[in-house]
């Protein structure tokens, strides 16, 4: 049995650069550095920062571009790609990539809009950052009685 599976939760080094296909398809491309701290021998603190290359393919790579900015943190499920090419001056090249399957955004800072927006996010209303944002509660409103039996639970 064999598995090919990434899983990090990071922040962007720099914005999504979105680019399409010949064939018309979505991509975007980015690097997320991750942390990993320990205590050393002598008792101190270390850490290191480990970069990795993220390709994104498809509706998702166009929602990464339009919600994700440089510092942005975002998880990424996939898998691990090598491919390797030769540059006009006959240097070879590698690269390890993760190919993203699923990414989830993090949050995002109170008042930010998408790149591209004017704005605060649609949908949302900009609130004072000394007052607490204030959650509408839906109302839903029903013409036909509701009987207790009715109810599956």
């Amino acid at each position: 049995m064999n598995l090919n599976k990434v899983l990090i939760l990071g922040r962007l080094t720099a914005d999504p650069q979105l680019r399409t296909t010949p064939g018309g398809q979505s991509v975007t491309s980015f690097s997320v550095a991750t942390n990993r701290v320990w205590t050393g021998k002598t008792g101190g603190k270390q850490e290191e920062t480990e970069f990795h290359n993220v390709v994104v393919w498809g509706r998702q790579a166009e929602v990464a571009t339009q919600f994700l900015t440089k510092g942005s943190l975002v998880l990424i499920e996939g898998r691990l790609r090598t491919r390797s090419w030769q540059d006009k001056q006959a240097v070879n090249h590698k690269v390890t990539e993760i190919i993203s399957e699923r990414l989830q955004l993090g949050p995002r800072p109170q008042g930010a809009a998408p790149r591209g927006a004017a704005g605060p996010a649609q949908g949302f209303e900009q609130a004072p950052s000394d007052l607490p944002a204030k959650e509408e509660i839906p109302t839903i409103e029903i013409d036909e009685d509701i009987k207790p039996e009715d109810l599956p639970f």
